[in-house]
Order: C-alpha cells, then sequence, then structure tokens
C-alpha cells in the first residue's frame, strides 16, 4: 500500500519595508465610468487630487499640532482659530478623497505616502507659539497657490466641478492666512 505524501506547505515570505516614494500610477477601482470627464483627463485630474488630499490632510495634522501646544496671552483665541481650521481642513481632505473616488480612483493612505505627495513639512520641532503661527501662515500660501495650479489642471482638462471645488480651497487657505498674520499683530 502506497503512503500519500503530504502536500508541500509554502513557507511565509518575508515581510519587506514598504517603498517610500508614492505609487507612479493611480490604481482604479474597476468600475466602469461614463461622465463629463474623459479617461485621460481623469487620470490628470485625479493624480492632481492625490496630491491635494495629502497636502490638506498634513496641513490638517500640523494645524492640529499648533492647536494643542499654542500657549501665551493670545492663547484662547489662537486655540479657537486653529479649531476651525483643522476642523475645516479635516472636511476638505475627505471632500477631495470622495472627489477622487468619484474619477474612479482609489485615494492614497498612509503617512508615508503623503509625505511623499504633499508640500508641507510637518517634521519640524515645536517652535514658540509666534513661530508656529508664521508657519502655518506660510504653508496655507503654498498650498493655495498649488491649489491654484492643479485648479488650472481641472479647468483645462474641463472638470468643471473639481475645479470649482479647488478655486474655493484657495479662497479658504488664502483666508486662513490672513486670519493667522492678523493674530500676529505684525
Amino acid at each position: 500500500m502506497a503512503v500519500a505524501k503530504k502536500p508541500a506547505v509554502a513557507k511565509p515570505k518575508a515581510k519587506t519595508a514598504a517603498p517610500k516614494t508614492a505609487p507612479s500610477k493611480l490604481k482604479g477601482d474597476g468600475l466602469s465610468i461614463n461622465t463629463s470627464v474623459d479617461r485621460g483627463a481623469r487620470e490628470k485630474v485625479a493624480e492632481a487630487l492625490t496630491k491635494a488630499v495629502a497636502d490638506s490632510y498634513t496641513l490638517y495634522v500640523k494645524t492640529l499640532g499648533v492647536h494643542w501646544n499654542v500657549q501665551g496671552g493670545n492663547f484662547y483665541g489662537l486655540h479657537k482659530l486653529t479649531d476651525e481650521q483643522y476642523n475645516e481642513l479635516h472636511q476638505a481632505a475627505d471632500e477631495i478623497a470622495e472627489r477622487i473616488r468619484a474619477l474612479g480612483k482609489l485615494v492614497p493612505t498612509g503617512g508615508e505616502t503623503f509625505r511623499a505627495l504633499t508640500v508641507i513639512d510637518n517634521e519640524a520641532p515645536h517652535g514658540t507659539t509666534p513661530q508656529m503661527i508664521k508657519q502655518l501662515v506660510l504653508d496655507n500660501e503654498t498650498v493655495a497657490r498649488r491649489m491654484s495650479e492643479f485648479a488650472e489642471l481641472a479647468e483645462e482638462a474641463g472638470d468643471l466641478f473639481t475645479h470649482d471645488m479647488l478655486v474655493a480651497r484657495i479662497g479658504v487657505h488664502e483666508q486662513n492666512a490672513w486670519m493667522l498674520r492678523s493674530s500676529l499683530g505684525e
């Protein structure tokens, strides 16, 4: 009588670290889409929006950190102002992410991916309250300029919804920068 051999068991592969760079091409969700924005344009707009969501989320986290660590004579006002701003940024990141999904692409996630996509540096050490506020001013101005670039791309692609959403984001970031700058009294 022949003895049956046990099937070979595959050895688990060692886990490798995730790459430190953002994926070169966005993954789609596999669903067929037929909207006013053609496929090639959707790819370009969604790629820009992945950077916009990374900028918004990173600025959200940075603003939240300032909110937690602000101190001094104007504590209460700055604490409330940054509270309003980080809550608005959280909502904006969600809306941008949902637009990426509406364009048929998957939204990037994770700190390493966002760090590769954003123009915001969120690794700076704590500073004084004026230093942190000045940095948020610069960051909001930077994001406003980048949203302007993305809005132009969306308009050229014929994606009017994304264009309008990004134009609104420009106004929010410019207002945030103004309010923060004004709080410094300089």
